[in-house]
């Protein structure tokens, strides 16, 4: 079976879709099953710094990824994708269709355009498989699903990483969903225990993540708990500039910009805590998931998406957009190392028990083997 996982945003900067489809691509080759990945990239140079102001990974893309465009930055459901627009990808999708001969295509957000939507039309006679992600109102969904109504109906099997996500699209795209959660990267040993004295922040920069809400709590955190707070995966510049708006002053601070795979799961398997104050918009907690991987709890805004994942055994849930609730539930862990290791190890099993990409394989496999039986 050869799989075409398709993502309709750029390689070259990270996001909880593009995540889900390079764990994904290496969960079926783990299941011996081929897979490639049509995807946008935006090398690096003058031209993409322009465009994209955002810390990137440059350099070039695995060999199962197939580029197809540059994108641009489209504001959407309150955050910053990079969505791939150019009338210039139809013919290198085209192309690779023809070239590569997939079995199944697995689609990623398949209303989004332009890769998604070009795929649909393109590919009549192969089964298609698509994962819903987003959540929310998607008043964008409103017009989109009128002039995207011709290739709809080539979509064979509907899956959302949540109930949340599958009702957000079953209001403006009614029929079937699956839930298959998104999966998460295990690494093979993880101690709760023995932990550095700092807490981390991973995700982009963004009014959504709860970054501000975070600094505006953290002069009070580090001067009852002296912890050190480390932030991934935000633009340095961006967080220096939101300090400065803030009057926060980065004493115990350590910016870190963008980190690979590994470096992330390097710093969730030492950090005491993760530490998620998102306002909103979330349909499925990816990095809540990460931190369980890792057996390190989390302390959450208490909002739907993350509420769905949160367990009173893995964190601890606080009052999202309040600096002072914020603080109280840092504070509150840092303090009981027992509960802490406790919840950490906690957080584990379920990562273990629930989001297994080894599993979560073999339920995308089965997925496939149906389609290709209709």
């Amino acid at each position: 079976m050869k799989v075409g996982i398709v993502v309709p945003f750029s390689w070259t900067f990270w996001g909880a879709v593009n995540e889900h489809a390079e764990l994904q691509a290496a969960a079926l080759r783990g299941h011996g099953v081929d897979s490639r990945t049509l995807i946008g990239n935006d090398p690096p140079g003058q031209f993409t710094r322009v465009l994209h102001p955002r810390v990137a990974r440059h350099g070039e893309p695995p060999p199962d990824v197939i580029p197809v465009g540059r994108s641009v930055i489209v504001p959407a459901n309150g955050s910053l994708p990079n969505i791939v627009l150019s009338p210039r990808c139809f013919y290198r999708i085209r192309a690779a269709l023809e070239r590569e001969r997939f079995d199944v295509l697995h689609l990623h957000e398949p209303m989004t355009p332009a890769i998604c939507i070009i795929t649909l039309a393109l590919a009549r006679t192969i089964p298609i498989v698509a994962t819903f992600h987003a959540s929310g109102e998607l008043g964008w969904m409103r017009m989109a699903r009128h002039v995207w109504r011709p290739v709809i109906g080539n979509i064979d099997y509907r899956i959302a990483v949540s109930p949340m996500a599958a009702d957000s699209a079953a209001r403006w795209l009614p029929g079937d969903y699956h839930v298959i959660p998104n999966g998460v990267l295990i690494p093979p040993a993880a101690d709760p225990a023995g932990r550095e004295h700092r807490i981390l922040f991973a995700g982009r920069h963004e009014p959504r993540k709860g970054l501000r809400v975070l600094l505006e709590a953290w002069p009070g955190v580090r001067r009852r708990t002296g912890a050190r707070l480390r932030i991934a995966g935000a633009d340095p510049l961006a967080v220096r500039l939101l300090l400065s708006r803030a009057h926060v002053s980065d004493e115990g601070i350590d910016i870190l910009g963008f980190l690979s795979q590994d470096d992330l799961t390097a710093e969730l398997l030492s950090a005491k805590a993760l530490v998620a104050p998102s306002l909103g918009g979330e349909s499925f907690g990816m990095v809540l998931t990460r931190a369980f991987a890792c057996a390190t709890p989390v302390v959450a805004s208490d909002i739907t998406g993350y509420r769905d994942v949160m367990t009173p055994d893995t964190g601890l849930l606080c009052q999202p957009g309040d600096p002072r609730a914020l603080a109280d539930a840092i504070e509150s862990l840092l303090a009981d190392e027992p509960r802490r290791e406790a919840l950490g190890a906690a957080a584990r099993r379920v990562a273990n028990a629930n989001y297994s990409w080894d599993d979560i394989g073999r339920r995308l496999i089965s997925v496939y083997e149906q389609v290709l039986a209709a």
